[in-house]
C-alpha cells in the first residue's frame, strides 16, 4: 500500500474523574507518542489528538462522592490529565476537552445527520429507576453481581474485575449507587443506533480490510490478533440496536428541535469518539488549517490508540457511526494494547492499587523518561505485562545508567580529554574492533553501515507498533558503543596507537549523534540533554530521522570532523534501594487493613538488587558435595544474548531458546516456561554453560544450559553480566 499523504493519531480519552495510573500511559499513550515523534521526525504531515472526557454518568458519580458540581468536577481532573501527560512529555497537537462549544456542535450536528439518515430506532424500554430519589439510573448509577466472574461490585455497562461488557439488565441483584435500594422499572424512550444492519460491511472491512467496493483501506494482517478476535466475537454474537441517549442531567443534550428530547442527553460513547473530530477542527482552527482532510479524505491513515477494554467502541460503534453520517474515513489501524499490572496484582483505581503518574513526577523529579522507559520496556502489545518496582530500579541502573548514560559520559570525556573536545579526523582505512560485529574488525564506513541497518530494522519495528523490539533496537546501538570502546580501549592505546584511537572515538561519536535522534521517541528529555551535549541544535521533528539515514545511505558522518562539543553530563541517575522501598511502602499503606499488602516475593525481589535482603530466610538448600578446581575449570562457562523464545508444545515447563554465543548461535530448552513469558526475555543477556553434552528434549537437541538462580520460594532469576558485554566471553 502507498504511503499515506498524511496520519491523524488519536489516544482514548481520559475520564475526568480522577488521575492516571501507569496502566493507561502503557496503554494509549506511550504508544502514540512514540508512533507520532517518529512520524515526525521522518518528515511526515501527522497531527495528534485527545483530550478529557468530561460527560457520562462517571463524573455526575464523582461529584456526588466528592459533594461538588459535575462542571468542578471535570475542571480539577481536566487540569490534572493535561499537566499530567504534558509533564510525562506525551507530545499532543492539542490536547481538548468535550465540554468546549465546539465539541456540544459538532455532536449535536452527528446526531442529527444520524436522525436524517434512518439510522436511529426510537423506542419505549425498561429501564431502572430509582424510585426513593426519582431518577432514572444510568449505566454507572447501577451495580450488582457479574453474571461472568461474579464480581458482586460490577457497574452497569463493565465488570472491571474481569473486563467483560455489560448491560444493567445482565447483572444479578442489581442495587442503586444513589441510595443502595433495589431499583424498579419503567419505560422510557431512547433513541437506538441499529447495529445490526451495518454486520455485513463492518465484517469485511475488518477482516479483508476492502471496502464494499472492493477498494482496500488497510492490510488486516496489521491488526493485533486480540484486536480482529474481540471484534468478530462481537459480530459472531450479533449486533443489537444500541441506545445512543440517557436519562441524565449531565451530558450533550439530544438536539432541542427533535420531540421527545426533553432531559435526555447523548450517550458517553456516541460523544466521546467524536471528541476526536471537535479537536481536530480546534487545532485547525488554532493554527489556520483545514481539518476535513485530516477526517474525509483517503490519503489519511487514521489511527487510534487505546486499551483492549475499549477496543468494541472504536473497531464496532465509532466506525458504525462515522460510516452511518457518511463522508468520514474509518482507522487504517488500532493497535490496542492490553492491561498492565502492578505487582502481581491487576491495577486498580478504586482500590488504590496503582502507581498514580501525577505523584511520581512530584515524588521522583527528573525520572520521567525513566519511567517512560520502563513502561515501554515492559508495554503490554501482545499480551498482559506486569510493572515491578525491584524491575523499575534493576531497568534504570543497569541499561539507562550503565549501559546509555555510561557510554555517552565515556565519549564525551574522552574526547575533551585527547581531543580538546573537537571530533577527531581519522584514517578512512584505519581498522579497530568492531561493535556492531562483535569482535570482527571494521572501519568507521563499516560501522556507520551497520548503523544504517539497525536503524532500519528500528523503522520497521515503530510502522509495525512493535516499539518494545524498536526500544530494544536502541539499546543493542548503545552497547555496540560500548563495546567499540571495551574492545579496542582507547585510553590504553592513546599512546602507541593514536590513529585506530582517532577512527574508534569518530565511530564513537557518530554513535553517540544517531542515539540522539533515535532515543527522541522513547525518552524525549535525554535526547534533548545529549543533543545539547554534542553542542547540536534541539531537534525540530521536520524529518531529521530521514536526513540522518540519507546521510548514512551516503556514508557521510553524523558529526563533521572538526566540530566542537559540549561538557559532558549524566543522561541518568541511579535509583537507590531507599527510593523503592518509600514506593514499596506506599503501596502497602494505601491498602485498607483487610486487603493484603504487596507480596512477599515482591518485597525480597527489592531487597535482592540490592544484595541487602530484608530477612534471613528460614531454610537454605545444603552445600553439594566439594569439588576441585580442575573440575571447575573443565567447565566453559560463556556471556550470551536470548535472540528469541518460544513456548515447546506440550510442555508446560519447557522454552526453546536460540542464544547469540558471539561466536555462534545455540539451541536451548530451558524450564523456565513457568516463570518468564517468551516475548518479556528476548534480548536478555544470560550466562551459558556452553560445554553442556547436547540432550534430547522433546524431540529437540538442546545445546547448553541457562544458568539460573532461585530463591527459597522457587522463583528465578537470570543471572546476568553487566549490560553492554559482548556475547561469548568467557565467565571465570
Amino acid at each position: 500500500m502507498t504511503l499515506p499523504k498524511r496520519y491523524l493519531v488519536t489516544s482514548a480519552l481520559p475520564y475526568a474523574n480522577g488521575p492516571l495510573h501507569i496502566g493507561h500511559l502503557a496503554g494509549a499513550y506511550l504508544p502514540a507518542d512514540i508512533y507520532v515523534r517518529y512520524l515526525r521526525l521522518m518528515g511526515r504531515d501527522v497531527v495528534y489528538v485527545c483530550g478529557s472526557d468530561e460527560h457520562g454518568a462517571a463524573i455526575t458519580v464523582k461529584a456526588r462522592k466528592e459533594g461538588i458540581t459535575p462542571q468542578q468536577v471535570v475542571d480539577k481532573y481536566h487540569t490534572m490529565l493535561r499537566d499530567t501527560l504534558f509533564g510525562i512529555g506525551i507530545s499532543f497537537d492539542i490536547y481538548h476537552r468535550t465540554t468546549e462549544p465546539i465539541h456540544y456542535e459538532t455532536s449535536q450536528d452527528f446526531f442529527r445527520e444520524l436522525l436524517k439518515n434512518g439510522q436511529f430506532e426510537e423506542k419505549m424500554t425498561d429501564q431502572y429507576y430509582d424510585e426513593s430519589v426519582g431518577q432514572f439510573l444510568a449505566d454507572r448509577y447501577i451495580i450488582g453481581t457479574c453474571p461472568n466472574c461474579a464480581n458482586p461490585d460490577a457497574y452497569g455497562d463493565q465488570c472491571e474485575k474481569c473486563g467483560t461488557s455489560l448491560s444493567p439488565t445482565e447483572l444479578i441483584n442489581p442495587r442503586s449507587t444513589l441510595s443502595g435500594s433495589s431499583p424498579v422499572m419503567r419505560p422510557t424512550k431512547h433513541w437506538f443506533l441499529k447495529l445490526n444492519e451495518h454486520e455485513q460491511w463492518l465484517r469485511e472491512w475488518i477482516n479483508t480490510g476492502k471496502n464494499e467496493a472492493g477498494v482496500q483501506l488497510h492490510d488486516p494482517a496489521e491488526w493485533k490478533n486480540h484486536v480482529t478476535g474481540q471484534c468478530n466475537s462481537w459480530l459472531d454474537g450479533g449486533l443489537l440496536p444500541r441506545s445512543m441517549t440517557r436519562d441524565l442531567d449531565w451530558g450533550i443534550p439530544v438536539p432541542p428541535e427533535v420531540p421527545g428530547s426533553e432531559n435526555k442527553v447523548l450517550y458517553v460513547w456516541l460523544d466521546a469518539p467524536i471528541g476526536y473530530i471537535s479537536a481536530t477542527k480546534q487545532w485547525a482552527k488554532d493554527n489556520g488549517k483545514d481539518w476535513q482532510p485530516y477526517w474525509k479524505s483517503e490519503d489519511t491513515a487514521l489511527i487510534h490508540f487505546i486499551g483492549k477494554d475499549n477496543i468494541v467502541f472504536h473497531c464496532v460503534i465509532f466506525p458504525i457511526v462515522l460510516k452511518a453520517h457518511g463522508g468520514y474515513i474509518l482507522p487504517v489501524n488500532v493497535p490496542a494494547n492490553q492491561f498492565l499490572n502492578l505487582e502481581g496484582r491487576k491495577l486498580s483505581t478504586s482500590k488504590n492499587w496503582a502507581v498514580w503518574v501525577h505523584e511520581f513526577l512530584e515524588e521522583m523529579p527528573g525520572q520521567g523518561d525513566a519511567l517512560r522507559y520502563n513502561l515501554i520496556k515492559k508495554m503490554p502489545e501482545q499480551s498482559d505485562s506486569e510493572f515491578t518496582w525491584k524491575g523499575y530500579q534493576e531497568t534504570t541502573n543497569t541499561e539507562l545508567v550503565n549501559n546509555l548514560a555510561n557510554f555517552v559520559n565515556r565519549v564525551l570525556v574522552l574526547t575533551h580529554k585527547y581531543y580538546e573536545g573537537k571530533v577527531p579526523e581519522y584514517q578512512a582505512d584505519m581498522t579497530f574492533k568492531s561493535g556492531f560485529e562483535v569482535g570482527a574488525d571494521g572501519t568507521v564506513a563499516s560501522e556507520l553501515a551497520q548503523l544504517n541497518h539497525k536503524i532500519t530494522e528500528l523503522i520497521g519495528f515503530i510502522e509495525s507498533f512493535n516499539f518494545r523490539d524498536a526500544l530494544r533496537l536502541v539499546m543493542e546501538i548503545s552497547s555496540a558503543g560500548n563495546a567499540v570502546l571495551q574492545f579496542n580501549e582507547p585510553w590504553k592505546a592513546i599512546k602507541e596507537q593514536p590513529e585506530t584511537v582517532k577512527a574508534v572515538m569518530n565511530t564513537s561519536l557518530q554513535i553517540v549523534a544517531a542515539l540522539a535522534v533515535l532515543s527522541r521517541p522513547f525518552i524525549p528529555e535525554a535526547a534533548n540533554r545529549l543533543r545539547e551535549m554534542l553542542a547540536l541544535p534541539a531537534l525540530s521533528d521536520q524529518g531529521e530521522l530521514k536526513g540522518l539515514l540519507d546521510a548514512l545511505g551516503n556514508g557521510e558522518p553524523l558529526l563533521a570532523q572538526g566540530h566542537i562539543i559540549g561538557e559532558a553530563a549524566h543522561l541518568f541517575s541511579r535509583v537507590t534501594d531507599e527510593v523503592i522501598e518509600v514506593q514499596v511502602q506506599k503501596l502497602v499503606d494505601n491498602q485498607p487493613i483487610s486487603v493484603a499488602p504487596v507480596p512477599e516475593t515482591t518485597v525480597s525481589d527489592v531487597a535482592t538488587a540490592s544484595n541487602q535482603p530484608t530477612s534471613t530466610p528460614s531454610t537454605y538448600e545444603a552445600l553439594k558435595p566439594m569439588i576441585q578446581y580442575d573440575d571447575f575449570a573443565k567447565m566453559d562457562i560463556r556471556t550470551g544474548t536470548i535472540l528469541t523464545a518460544e513456548k515447546v508444545e506440550k510442555s508446560k515447563k519447557l522454552l526453546k531458546l536460540s542464544v547469540d554465543l558471539g561466536f555462534e548461535q545455540r539451541t536451548i530448552l530451558s524450564g523456565i516456561a513457568e516463570h518468564f513469558s517468551p516475548e518479556d526475555i528476548v534480548g536478555q543477556q544470560v550466562i551459558v554453560l556452553a560445554n553442556l553434552a547436547p540432550r534430547m528434549m522433546m524431540g529437540t537437541e538442546s545445546q547448553g544450559m541457562i544458568l539460573m538462580a532461585e530463591n527459597s520460594e522457587g522463583k528465578l532469576s537470570f543471572v546476568s553480566p553487566a549490560a553492554g558485554w559482548p556475547e561469548g566471553m568467557g565467565v571465570k
